[in-house]
C-alpha cells in the first residue's frame, strides 16, 4: 500500500493507493482516524470507508504532538473545559515528548523507557486530545499494554490504586430507596469482598431528605462494623453541598460530567459548582489516609446526546471530560460505557473498544479510572461480552470494578458485572482488595490470607455477624 501524508494550512492529506484524502480541520482528522462506532455515525463525522479511515491514521500518525497546543477543538473563548485544559497544561511535563509525533508517542509508549514512574511524571504535560489522538492509532492490546504500565493512587479510608489491587464499588440500588433492602444488598456485596472502592448508591429520587437517609444508614453500617471504606449517595452536587450544611455525614461527592462547557450545563453543572462542592466536602474532614473526596462519571455518547459535542468524535470529546476530573484530584471516575445504548455503542466490540479506551486514555492523564462494564438489553451484547471486556481490563490494571447484585441493576434496568464476577477477576490475576479494606475482610472472617472467600453457610460465623445489621 503507497501512503503519504502531509499537514499544512490547508488541512491535513494523506494519499492511499492512487487516492489523496484531504481533512480540513484537525477535528475531521480525528474523527475519521476513530475506530467505527454507532455515535459518530449517528452524528455525521465517521469515516465513509475504511481506507478514508486509513488515511487519516496515517495522517494523523505524522501530526506533531505540538500541534494539539497550537489548534483548539473547541474555542478558547466560549468554552471553560477549553480553557481549563490550555492554562492548566505543564509545559515542564510535556518537554520528555514534545519533539514527537502522535506515531512516534505511541511508539515510545509501547517501550520499556516509558514506565510507571516517567508515565506519572508525563500526565500534566499530555491534553485529553493528544492521549485521544494516540489512542486511535493503537489496537487493543497497546491499549491494555502501556494501560497496564500506569500507576494512579488516590485515597479517602482505603488506598485506591495500588499495583496488584482491583477495587470494587458496591451498588446497592433499590427502586423505592428501601433502606432494608438496600442494607441487605448491601450485607449480600460485602460477603463477596465488594465495596473497597465505594458503597454508592443511585438513588430513585434526587432529593436532600432520601440523600440523608441513605447516607445516614451507610454511615451507621459503617460504624458498627468499622468498616474501612467511604460511602457516596450518587445525588446531583447541588443535593450533596445541602446534605452536607445539613450536618449529612458525606464522605464523597459525586457528578457526572462531560467534555465540553455545554454538556456539563445540560448536567446542570459548572467548574465553579464542582470546585464549591470539593471546598465543602474537604471542610468535612473524614477521611483517615486520604482527602480524595471527588466521585465522578462519564461515558461516550454523553456530549453527542446533549447536542453539546462541537462536531468531535464522541470517544475525542469523552476523553476531554477527564482534564475536569483531573482538576479535582478525585477519588474514583469511571465510565459507564455501555449504559447510554446502541445509538452511541452499537454492539459488544463498540463496547469492549470503547472502555480499553476510556480506561487508556483517564490512565495516561492521571485519572484514576475505573468501569462499569455494562450493557442495556436493546444493544448486540450479553454477558459472555462483558466477562470479556471485564477480563480486559483487569489485565489492563483497572483501578475498579463496580459490583451489582446478580449483575442486574433492578433499579436503572441495565446489565453490568456480579460481584460472582469481580471475584473471578481477582482470582484469576492475582488481584486484592484495597489494603485496609483486605485486613478487614480477614478479620471478619470474610476472606482467608490467600484472598480466598469463605464457605457461604447461613451458620458461618462472618454470614451471622452480618446479618445482625438486617435490623437497619
Amino acid at each position: 500500500m503507497d501512503k503519504q501524508a502531509e499537514t499544512g494550512r490547508q488541512g491535513f492529506r494523506a494519499r492511499v493507493g492512487n487516492e489523496t484524502h484531504v481533512f480540513n480541520d484537525l477535528k475531521t482528522l480525528m474523527a475519521c482516524a476513530s475506530p467505527r462506532r454507532s455515535g459518530d455515525e449517528l452524528a455525521g463525522v465517521a469515516a465513509e470507508s475504511a481506507e478514508r479511515q486509513v488515511a487519516a491514521r496515517y495522517a494523523l500518525a505524522d501530526l506533531p504532538l505540538k500541534h494539539f497546543l497550537e489548534e483548539a477543538l473547541v474555542p478558547y473563548e466560549t468554552d471553560e473545559v477549553t480553557r481549563l485544559i490550555q492554562d492548566s497544561h505543564d509545559a515542564e511535563a510535556f518537554a520528555p515528548v514534545s519533539s514527537m509525533t502522535v506515531g512516534a508517542f505511541r511508539d515510545w509508549l509501547l517501550s520499556w523507557e516509558a514506565d510507571a514512574a516517567t508515565l506519572t511524571r508525563l500526565a500534566p504535560g499530555l491534553t485529553p486530545e493528544m492521549v485521544a489522538a494516540v489512542s486511535k492509532l493503537c489496537r487493543n492490546g497497546d491499549l491494555i499494554q502501556i494501560a497496564a504500565k500506569t500507576r494512579v493512587v488516590t485515597g479517602f479510608r482505603s488506598t485506591i490504586g495500588l499495583e496488584g489491587r482491583l477495587s470494587a464499588r458496591l451498588q446497592p440500588n433499590h427502586p423505592t430507596d428501601d433502606p432494608v433492602a438496600i442494607a441487605a444488598a448491601t450485607l449480600d456485596g460485602l460477603l463477596f469482598g465488594m465495596g473497597d472502592a465505594v458503597i454508592g448508591i443511585n438513588p430513585a429520587t434526587d432529593n436532600v431528605d432520601a440523600c440523608i437517609r441513605l447516607l445516614t444508614m451507610l454511615e451507621d453500617l459503617r460504624l458498627r462494623f468499622d468498616i474501612p471504606t467511604q460511602s457516596c449517595v450518587l445525588s446531583h452536587v447541588t443535593t450533596s453541598i445541602e446534605a452536607i450544611e445539613r450536618g449529612a455525614p458525606l464522605d464523597l461527592v459525586f457528578q457526572s460530567i462531560a467534555g465540553t462547557e455545554a454538556a456539563n450545563a445540560g448536567f446542570g453543572v459548572t467548574l465553579a459548582l464542582l470546585k464549591e462542592s470539593q471546598e465543602a466536602a474537604l471542610s468535612l474532614k473524614r477521611g483517615t489516609v486520604g482527602q480524595n473526596v471527588m466521585y465522578f462519571e462519564t461515558g461516550q455518547g454523553a456530549a453527542l446526546s446533549a447536542d453539546a459535542h462541537h462536531g468531535l468524535d464522541q470517544q475525542t470529546v469523552e476523553t476531554r471530560a477527564y482534564a475536569v476530573a483531573r482538576a479535582f484530584d478525585p477519588l474514583l471516575v469511571n465510565t459507564v460505557v455501555g449504559f447510554i445504548g446502541p445509538e452511541y455503542l452499537y454492539d459488544a466490540k463498540e463496547i469492549t473498544r470503547a472502555g480499553l479506551e476510556d480506561h487508556f486514555c483517564a490512565k495516561l492523564l492521571g485519572v484514576p479510572m475505573g468501569c462499569d462494564v455494562c450493557y442495556t438489553n436493546h444493544a448486540e451484547a450479553d454477558q459472555d461480552d462483558m466477562d470479556n471486556l471485564a477480563l480486559l481490563l483487569g489485565n489492563a490494571g483497572v483501578t475498579f470494578l463496580i459490583g451489582v447484585p446478580g449483575a442486574d441493576d433492578i433499579m436503572l434496568n441495565y446489565q453490568s458485572l456480579s460481584h460472582h464476577d469481580i471475584v473471578r477477576v481477582r482470582h484469576l490475576l492475582g488481584r486484592r482488595p484495597a489494603p485496609e479494606f483486605e485486613d478487614w475482610l480477614v478479620k471478619m472472617s470474610l476472606m482467608d490470607a490467600a484472598g480466598r472467600l469463605p464457605p457461604l453457610l447461613p451458620q458461618a460465623a462472618p454470614v451471622t455477624r452480618l446479618l445482625q445489621a438486617g435490623a437497619l
